[in-house]
């Protein structure tokens, strides 16, 4: 109930003139979003729920054609808020590691593999790992080499998100200590970060929890998140 009453005053809190970008990770698409999107438009943000092809091309394509016609969709003027699932912020990072982003605010990422995933390590050079997450997916493994961890710090506010619970036992063995059944918990955190905070729910779900939504709310109005 606490965790609600909270969400409930961080929705009654406007955000005037200010745009948020959301982008869904690999193989997902905007349905992500199906609890934080209203929940965003009823706190006044104006939201771009941005589609790309997550399995069609590599990270550094799908950053440059994903991002700014996102980022053209937001009015002119507005701040620029942008929330991550998963790959989504691995691209938010591979787009700004050569580019800035006029206005830009604050970013919440959720779930981030941002020094890879041992599921790729693991599982990336079989053909059915290729057929279903495209080059992208091939391209966040856990070594000094991948991109994830050839990307640098980041250079503006951030916030990230990571999730405890694993309902895939098997992904689970392949990853060392706490995960989110995809992605470790020490491999969404990042050196810069201005904040973070631990959920109790899977990878996929996330974005679905209540108390997330909440996060996402209060890290974009503040720049920190909420606690108990």
């Amino acid at each position: 109930m606490f965790k609600y009453l909270i969400l409930f005053v961080c929705l009654a809190t406007p955000a005037a003139a200010q745009c948020v970008i959301l982008l869904h990770g690999l193989a997902r698409g905007s349905g992500t979003w199906i609890r934080i999107e209203p929940a965003l438009k009823r706190a006044g943000y104006t939201v771009i729920n941005q589609e790309y092809p997550s399995t069609d091309q590599s990270i550094e394509v799908l950053a440059n054609t994903a991002l700014p016609g996102a980022l053209a969709a937001c009015p002119k003027g507005q701040t620029v808020n942008i929330v991550t699932h998963s790959m989504g912020g691995i691209i938010l990072r591979q787009y700004l590691s050569d580019k800035s982003i006029p206005n830009f605010g604050r970013a919440v990422m959720i779930a981030p593999p941002n020094q890879g995933s041992e599921i790729v390590d693991a599982l990336g050079d079989l053909a059915v790992f290729g057929w279903i997450t495209g080059p992208a997916g091939r391209q966040l493994g856990t070594g000094p080499d991948s991109l994830p961890n050839r990307l640098g710090p980041p250079n503006f506010s951030v916030g990230i998100i990571a999730g405890t619970v694993s309902i895939n036992p098997v992904f689970s063995e392949t990853i060392p200590g706490v995960d989110d059944g995809k992605v470790s918990v020490e491999s969404t955190r990042l050196d810069g970060m201005a904040d973070y905070v631990e959920v109790a729910a899977s990878h996929t779900f996330l974005t679905l929890k209540g108390e997330v939504v909440a996060q996402v709310l209060a890290f974009l109005q503040t720049g920190k998140f909420l606690r108990d």
